[in-house]
């Protein structure tokens, strides 16, 4: 399997979400338009609300920023959790963002099996950077 950098992985979850969030009208679109322009803190301010109400999207936008440490201090850790529950729900950019988590060891220790279940979940909807 060709891993590809971590960074490169939110790159395209970021892109996946700013393409997919002009459908959705609301809170939603709004934290994706804030974080695009640089604006971490409306955009936790806007998402984190949606993601503790379960949000699978804007949990993994939370676990994206926690990731990069964007608006928030950087906290792999914190990252793995808002993953976790949004590819629990199976969200496949989520599913393919935790696997990148555990295949490179951030927040959790590395862990290739996992790592390659949650691929295989995202692969299997289609989500390219899984495949």
């Amino acid at each position: 399997m060709v891993r590809k950098p971590f960074t490169a992985r939110l790159v395209a979850l970021v892109l996946t979400v700013l393409v997919v969030a002009p459908a959705v009208a609301g809170p939603l679109e709004d934290t994706v338009a804030a974080y695009g322009r640089g604006d971490y803190a409306t955009a936790l301010r806007l998402g984190r609300p949606l993601a503790e109400q379960g949000n699978a999207s804007a949990q993994a936008m939370l676990g994206l920023m926690y990731a990069l440490g964007r608006g928030v201090p950087q906290d792999f850790a914190a990252a793995l959790t808002w993953y976790r529950k949004a590819a629990d729900k199976g969200l496949p950019s989520a599913q393919s963002d935790l696997a990148s988590m555990y295949d490179q060891g951030f927040g959790v220790k590395q862990d290739y099996a996992a790592a390659l279940t949650w691929y295989r979940k995202a692969a299997d909807q289609g989500f390219a950077g899984a495949e």
